[in-house]
C-alpha cells in the first residue's frame, strides 16, 4: 500500500512537472508569436508613416502621377544631373551644419499673349524655396545642336521684360563666343544668379529669357523646344540654395534583428522600396534603410525622462505607459520630381531611425 502511494505521488509530480514545462513552452511560444505580430504591426505603421511624412513635407496631397516612361523623356540628359546621380549619397551625416539643396527647373513655353511668336523664349517658374539671399549658385544650361562644320557660335541670352504700350523689351544678360567642331552637340552653362535675384525681387517682370546661338552662317543651334529625338535636351536652370541648420538630440538604444528574441524596446532594420510603393517620381534613392522601433517599455525606463515619469506617477490610470519610439532620427538626400515637374535635390528630415527608446 505504501509502495502504491509512493508511485502515485511520483507519477503525479512527474506529470505536474511535464504540464508546467509544456505550459511554459506554449506561453513562450505565444509570447514570441505575439512579439512577432507586434513587430509586424510596428513595421507596417512605420511604412505608412514614411509615405505620409514624405507627402506632407513636400506639401503633396497625393503622389505625383508620373510614370517611368514619362521620367525617361523628362529627365535632362545633362552634366549636373549625371553628376548628382554618380555622386549620390542618401545619408546626411551632419545635422548641426547648414545644408544645401539643388533645384532643377525645366523651361516651359511662355504665354503667347505676352510673347512674340518669332522669339526663342523660355519661361521658368521659380520654386518658393528660392529667395534672393539664399542663392549660392544659379546656372542656365543650354544644349547646342551639332554644327555642320567647324564654326564659331555666338550664344546670346536676353531677358524679356514688359515694355511700354504692350511692347516687350529685351536686355542682354550674357554673350558667349564658342569655338565648335563639326558633328557634335554640347551643353553650355551660363551664370544667371543676378537675373534670378532680379526676378525674385520683381516677380511681375519675369517674362522669361530669349536664347539664341548663331553659327557663322546665321543658323540658330540652340535647342529651345525639343524636336523629335531631342527629348531631355531642353534648357533648364540649376539653382543651389542654402538651408538653415537644425540641431538634433543625441541618444542611444538597443539594436536587434528580426530573429532576435528581445522583448524590450529595440531598433529593427527596415528597407523602404519606393518602386514597391509605385513612386517612380522619386529618382533617387530607389530604396533606403529606414529602420523602425518596437518592443515593450517598463515604467522603470522613465527615469531617463523625468517629465514623463512625473506625469505617469501623478496619473497612472490615465496612461498606457511609456511607448517605444525613435529618440534620434536623421535625414536623407532625395532627388525627385515635384508636382510642377521640377527636379529637386534636397534633404528630407526624419527619414532614418538611428536610436529607439521609451518615452
Amino acid at each position: 500500500m505504501l509502495l502504491f502511494l509512493g508511485l502515485t505521488v511520483f507519477f503525479s509530480a512527474s506529470f505536474s512537472m511535464e504540464m508546467n514545462q509544456t505550459s511554459k513552452l506554449f506561453a513562450e511560444s505565444g509570447e514570441q508569436c505575439s512579439a512577432c505580430d507586434f513587430r509586424e504591426h510596428s513595421k507596417q505603421m512605420r511604412l505608412h508613416s514614411i509615405k505620409s511624412q514624405i507627402l506632407s513635407i513636400l506639401r503633396l496631397e497625393q503622389a505625383p502621377n508620373i510614370s517611368r516612361d514619362m521620367i525617361r523623356q523628362m529627365l535632362p540628359k545633362a552634366p549636373p544631373l549625371t553628376q548628382l546621380l554618380e555622386q549620390y549619397d542618401p545619408r546626411v551625416e551632419e545635422e548641426d551644419h547648414a545644408t544645401t539643396e539643388t533645384i532643377i527647373t525645366m523651361a516651359t513655353m511662355p504665354n503667347p499673349i505676352v510673347q512674340d511668336e518669332s522669339s526663342s523664349c523660355c519661361l521658368f517658374t521659380l520654386s518658393p524655396k528660392i529667395q534672393p539671399k539664399n542663392i549660392l549658385r544659379a546656372q542656365l544650361w543650354v544644349h547646342l545642336r551639332p554644327a555642320d562644320m567647324v564654326t564659331t557660335i555666338f550664344l546670346q541670352i536676353s531677358r524679356v521684360k514688359p515694355g511700354k504700350e504692350g511692347n516687350n523689351t529685351r536686355v542682354r544678360v550674357r554673350s558667349l563666343k564658342i569655338d565648335a567642331g563639326a558633328g557634335a552637340g554640347s551643353w553650355q552653362n551660363i551664370d544667371i544668379k543676378s537675373l534670378l535675384q532680379a526676378w525674385l525681387r520683381q516677380p511681375e517682370s519675369n517674362y522669361g529669357i530669349e536664347i539664341n546661338a548663331y553659327d557663322s552662317n546665321g543658323k540658330d543651334l540652340a535647342v529651345t523646344s525639343a524636336e523629335p529625338g531631342e527629348e531631355g535636351l531642353q534648357p533648364f536652370i540649376e539653382v543651389k540654395i542654402l538651408d538653415s541648420p537644425k540641431r538634433s538630440r543625441r541618444d542611444s538604444g538597443l539594436n536587434c534583428d528580426e530573429e532576435s528574441a528581445e522583448t524590450r524596446c529595440c531598433r529593427y532594420p527596415l528597407t523602404v522600396d519606393f518602386e514597391e510603393f509605385g513612386w517612380d517620381w522619386i529618382i533617387a534613392p530607389k530604396r533606403y534603410r529606414a529602420n523602425y522601433c518596437s518592443g515593450e517599455c517598463e515604467f522603470m525606463h522613465l527615469q531617463q525622462y523625468p517629465h514623463a515619469h512625473l506625469v505617469n506617477k501623478a496619473n497612472p490610470r490615465g496612461t498606457a505607459g511609456p511607448c517605444c519610439t525613435p529618440t534620434k532620427m536623421s535625414s536623407i538626400n532625395m532627388l525627385y520630381f515635384n508636382r510642377k515637374e521640377q527636379i529637386i535635390y534636397g534633404k528630407i528630415p526624419s527619414m532614418v531611425v538611428d536610436h529607439c527608446g521609451c518615452s
